[in-house]
């Protein structure tokens, strides 16, 4: 199975820099997308072979998450047990016979860490989400969550230790949802890789590869084993992120 994870920063000017391309090319399982920024109602395009699911932020041009997927699941919910977070269109959960399917977009805790209790109070319920869900089923989690974990995650540690997405609080919340029972997949298979898959706008920090990886995807520890392999795509282009892509085993 492949599965396919892409913070597009817009959906329709994603499309206008070869997203359909590579969409097609890529042929997953799964395509989750984080910050499609547009309602589903002002979409002007389709992709056969598909089902599609949105959850649209209230605010016009603002966050959302969108799932394709070829196999059509047993159920869809949005948000947290299906209310909690859908004014910001944040999580999608598909349903299937073995597994849990989760894409999310994590909060940014903005500037000078002005949104971090939200954050923190997102971290907590999501992850007792998460939790539940795994008393149920495995669970393959995916999105932009937002942190860059260890140091080896980012380029500069040292000068965004305050920083929203590597503060001490962020990480340690990313932490606490591994020993709840969840692996970084990219991290278990490259554990000393340095490699990113988000970049500034500014300061050409993506010719430089002065970035953080901050996308992942996040299995419960039941299916780690059943992971081939995850890729960092930096060679594709579109959006400030790069997609990241994992092969795992029929689930």
């Amino acid at each position: 199975m492949k599965f396919i994870t892409w913070n597009v920063n817009g959906l329709r000017a994603a499309r206008k820099k070869g997203f359909d391309d590579f969409f097609h090319d890529s042929d997953a399982d799964i395509f989750a997308i984080q910050e499609t920024k547009m309602q589903e109602e002002q979409k002007e395009f389709d992709f056969p072979g598909y089902h599609e699911y949105w959850n649209c932020a209230d605010k016009k041009g603002y966050s959302g998450t969108l799932i394709y997927t070829k196999k059509e699941p047993l159920n869809v919910s949005f948000g947290i047990d299906g209310e909690g977070y859908n004014d910001e269109g944040r999580i999608i959960t598909l349903e299937y016979d073995n597994f849990f399917f989760v894409n999310v977009y994590v909060p940014n805790a903005q500037p000078e860490l002005a949104r971090l209790d939200y954050r923190m109070t997102f971290e907590d319920n999501f992850r007792t989400y998460l939790s539940d869900l795994k008393t149920k089923k495995s669970v393959v989690l995916c999105g932009d969550l937002n942190v860059a974990h260890k140091e080896i995650d980012l380029k500069n540690p040292k000068s965004n230790e305050k920083n929203p997405g590597f503060s001490i609080e962020e990480r340690t919340k990313f932490q606490e949802l591994l020993d709840a029972g969840f692996v970084d997949t990219y991290r278990m298979l490259y554990p000393d890789t340095v490699k990113y898959t988000w970049w500034s706008y500014r300061f050409n920090a993506r010719a430089n590869n002065s970035g953080w990886r901050i996308d992942y995807f996040v299995v419960s520890e039941d299916i780690k084993n059943k992971v081939k392999e995850v890729k960092l795509l930096n060679e594709i282009y579109g959006s400030d992120h790069c997609p990241v892509e994992i092969e795992i085993e029929e689930l």
